[in-house]
């Protein structure tokens, strides 16, 4: 109906036809939330046209890229939205390159132990005010919070980036290893990108779920057999208490997780706020590994991306085993529903909270597997008496 008042269905027409990506932009006037409804259900609308003429398994808006020439790009936040379908491209992953691993590693004869956080109080910080801008930077959110329509600039992407990350740059050919047998060894996605473990304070509850699709929830509800949803509210535990049982309640939509393009997101649904522990994500930001963030309802944030973690992986390996397997911690998220932990929460580790889970990236901890393997054991001895 919005196309036939202003006289574009014949362009929409044209465009789908023609499958031509210089074709002219199809606009509509954005909405007050830049959202549009269809059958009693909101969505983007460049969603929803794409989903509709190109590509029927499309999920989320993370999935989309514009294109250049379009000039009504709904990332550009104008009063007009393209829903050219050909005006938009669905985002590619990444292939990213093989490890060389030395078939025989000379490692040094003593390693710093590893690093264990498990015992020491997190620390808390807040989307927006978690990330310090530089004052030629706009004021919008900043990189890693997105709002409710989720789009974020490139700019912001670029400065979280150069700001906040230290220098990854691959260096598997150190000259320490320029005279080794060097062996590749590559990433391969697995069936189920992750899996989840729902625990209620120090207890488990419920099998682990194991996540196929690019898209799905984990929420309150009670659906027993759906692929795209992880639903906790079926869940029973003879062990639970009334705080517990009050948390629960409180969970509602919960939080959407998306595994596109070699990266993770995480979008509280839930009208109260979620609490994430991602040391991938903590080193993006200088954050100490064990920082808490707080996401708000309606806000997203980058929580893992195998090409930063690509390139820790290279550098580690040529510091030897011990290295290389402390990135383990990397492939594992803490999240926690309605409650948070930390310094500054009653709560100070996550086995306090009512309601939390822990997710396993099961490409990366494959990876490193392999790397492992070919590294052989560690320097370090390991005695019956030690």
């Amino acid at each position: 109906k919005k196309l036939k008042k202003t006289g574009q269905l014949d362009e929409l027409e044209k465009a789908i036809t023609t499958q031509n990506v210089n074709t002219k932009c199809i606009t509509i006037p954005r909405s007050l939330d830049g959202r549009l409804q269809v059958s009693h259900r909101k969505g983007l609308p460049h969603v929803i046209y794409c989903r509709l003429w190109r590509w029927p398994d499309l999920h989320s808006h993370h999935e989309l890229r514009a294109m250049e020439l379009c000039e009504f790009a709904f990332n550009m936040k104008k009063d007009e939205v393209c829903v050219n379908p050909y005006h938009y491209q669905r985002v590619e992953t990444p292939v990213l390159p093989p490890v060389l691993v030395p078939r025989h590693t000379e490692i040094p004869a003593e390693f710093p132990p590893l690093d264990d956080y498990s015992h020491s109080i997190p620390e808390n910080t807040n989307f927006p005010a978690g990330i310090e801008l530089q004052s030629n930077i706009p004021e919008t959110p900043p990189p890693g919070y997105l709002s409710e329509d989720g789009e974020t600039s490139d700019h912001q992407m670029n400065h979280s980036m150069d700001a906040g990350s230290p220098n990854l740059s691959p260096n598997p050919m150190s000259p320490a290893h320029n005279n080794l047998d060097l062996q590749p060894v590559t990433y391969c996605e697995p069936a189920f990108w992750c899996s989840i473990s729902y625990y209620e304070l120090n207890q488990r509850v419920g099998e682990t779920f194991h996540a196929s699709q690019p898209s799905m929830t984990v929420d309150g509800f009670t659906d027993p057999s759906n692929s795209e949803r992880f639903c906790l509210g079926l869940l029973s535990n003879v062990n639970r208490n009334a705080a517990v049982e009050l948390t629960r309640r409180h969970i509602g939509r919960g939080v959407r997780l998306y595994y596109i393009g070699g990266e993770v997101f995480a979008e509280c649904l839930s009208d109260s706020a979620i609490f994430v522990q991602s040391p991938n994500c903590n080193q993006r930001y200088g954050w100490h590994p064990a920082t808490v963030c707080k996401i708000p309802p309606g806000c997203n944030l980058k929580i893992f991306n195998n090409q930063e973690f690509a390139a820790l992986l290279a550098q580690s390996v040529n510091q030897g085993f011990e290295a290389v397997y402390q990135l383990t911690r990397m492939c594992t998220i803490r999240m926690s529903f309605v409650k948070g932990w930390g310094a500054e929460y009653r709560r100070q580790t996550v086995t306090s909270t009512p309601c939390w889970i822990e997710l396993h990236l099961n490409g990366p901890l494959q990876w490193l597997d392999k790397v492992l393997t070919q590294m052989g054991s560690p320097s370090i001895r390991c005695s019956s008496v030690s």
